[in-house]
């Protein structure tokens, strides 16, 4: 049996898979295309159609996430909006890098390292930075108009804010930042978005906070709200090319849809401290998968490839369990605690 020109198992894998990447979405900002892509990849659809269908995807899921920090107060429109202009710079020049590479047959290849490269820096990076407990303003439970206190900015951010270049903006959270940084790491990862077919989340949101400032929970709201126009904009010029498989879209869309709300809520119940390990392990995973596809060409093993499929699976399934087991846990707790009494 087939719909929309794939088998029922395989649809069935894509609806799966897509719930889980939504959970991921809605709570970190980012963990959609980033996988989706390599996922892709590794089932043999070419870089164009993996990288446009991967923006096509991270559309429809940061509308729905969007949509519920909007509710929850954790959007910064004002950012967002100035990262939308350096992002629609950045994505023309992904886009047109990609398609040189294509021309010349070498796009499977430099997506591959590119993505094992990044993931693994990043990577190990968070996971450095979990590990080490270090850096504040991780609650996702941010007053909307408190100021944050010193401790509570990495230090990188406090000495990013230092510097007084005008124009600069007011961001939520009580401080201020030049103009020229917020569209330094909006085209950056405007070019990775066409280039790589990411939503730039898993950059763009640890660069809000940790280059930045910007606390966490406002990081992740305005990082999706920014990714509905970069996603938008990416998949509309690769569907100018017939580059946008709808028969992968659709089913992935119709599994982010609950996901990307579960995760969006988890954000107001989860202390990100406890489960940022967790993310950190899953660029890893990422990479790590990536790198077993490029190896299995290198060798003529096809079997790599299924093993690289497993990985990013299985990435998508340890993380998003985390989220949704953190979360049920502190809804359980507070249930079960005794009702305070007034003095």
């Amino acid at each position: 049996m087939e719909i929309l020109g794939m088998s029922l198992a395989l649809i069935v894998m894509f609806v799966g898979f897509g719930l889980l990447i939504g959970i991921l979405f809605g709570f970190f900002g980012m963990g959609g295309s980033f996988l989706v892509t390599p996922a892709l990849l590794v089932m043999g659809y070419d870089a164009n159609v993996a990288v446009g269908s991967g923006l096509a995807f991270v559309f429809g899921t940061s509308v729905i996430a969007t949509l519920k920090h909007r509710d929850l107060g954790q959007v910064d429109y004002k950012l967002g909006v100035l990262m939308i202009a350096g992002t629609t710079a950045g994505i023309e020049v992904g886009k047109i890098g990609l398609e040189y590479l294509q021309h010349i047959g070498l796009a499977g290849s430099v997506v591959s390292v590119a993505y094992v490269l990044l993931l693994g820096g990043i990577g190990v990076f968070v996971t450095y930075e979990a590990m080490k407990g270090g850096g504040g303003g991780i609650d996702h439970d941010v007053d909307e108009d408190a100021d944050l206190e010193d401790e509570e900015i990495p230090e990188i951010a406090q000495k990013i804010q230092s510097y007084n270049v005008p124009p600069m903006i007011s961001i939520r959270g009580g401080f201020k930042v030049s103009l020229w940084m917020v569209l330094a790491v909006a085209f950056a990862t405007g070019v990775l978005s066409g280039f790589l077919g990411v939503g730039g989340g898993f950059i763009r949101m640890p660069a809000l906070f940790y280059l930045i400032g910007v606390p966490v929970p406002v990081a992740v709201g305005t990082d999706l709200f920014e990714i509905v126009f970069s996603g938008g904009i990416g998949s509309f010029l690769y569907a100018q090319s017939g580059a946008v498989n709808l028969g992968i879209v659709v089913p992935l869309l119709a599994g982010s849809a609950l996901g990307a709300r579960v995760g969006a809520a988890a954000t107001n119940l989860v202390n990100e401290e406890d489960i940022k390990v967790y993310f950190g392990v899953m660029l890893l995973l990422g990479a790590i998968a990536v790198a077993v596809r490029e190896i299995g060409g290198l060798l003529e093993m096809p079997v790599l490839d299924v093993v690289s499929l497993a990985i990013i699976l299985g990435a998508a399934l340890l993380v998003s369990g985390a989220v949704v087991y953190s979360g049920v846990t502190v809804l359980r707790e507070d249930a079960s605690a005794p009702p305070s009494t007034a003095d």
